[in-house]
């Protein structure tokens, strides 16, 4: 687990647990985490109401894969954000974590350090990398999720 700025880390899925009234955790993998949380394998009907994400208490499970093109619904990143707000503006810490711990779990974390905590560049996508890799330099961004914020960047604001 990596602190990448006060109370937000990053992990890979062997920091995988449950949130408590301590610590909250995104879960931003498919598999295997909001698969067990929603409780399926294979894949989820797209009019399941929590195809996209699950919230139960101090968890956030979401339904993402790290695709080589961008398949990330907006809704995706209104609800990280209004999640990681909440327990963030709650004093807690918070904990994003995805597989590997190298692309999802650290974009999420990028894109909370620029858009809501103000603590790197919010100018572009390049800019907030750059700013980024300062702080945590095992990030090595899928190409569609790389693709989706270059894209997307001032749309992500009004999240």
């Amino acid at each position: 687990m990596y602190n990448v700025h006060e109370r937000v880390y990053v992990a890979d899925e062997t920091a995988c647990r449950i949130g408590d009234y301590e610590t909250a955790v995104v879960h931003a993998c498919k598999s295997p985490c909001h698969q067990r949380a929603v409780g399926y394998r294979g894949n989820l009907p797209k009019t399941h109401p929590n195809y996209l994400y699950l919230r139960k208490d101090n968890d956030l499970y979401l339904n993402v894969i790290d695709p080589p093109i961008p398949l990330f619904p907006d809704d995706l990143f209104a609800t990280f954000f209004s999640f990681a707000r909440e327990i963030l503006d709650s004093g807690r810490k918070l904990v994003i974590h995805c597989n590997k711990g190298e692309s999802r779990a650290p974009s999420f974390s990028l894109l909370l350090l620029a858009k809501h905590l103000n603590v790197i560049s919010n100018e572009s996508y390049d800019s907030a990398r750059k700013d980024f890799l300062r702080i945590f330099p095992d990030y090595i961004p899928g190409k569609g999720i790389e693709k989706y914020l270059t894209e997307n960047w001032k749309k992500l604001d009004s999240f």
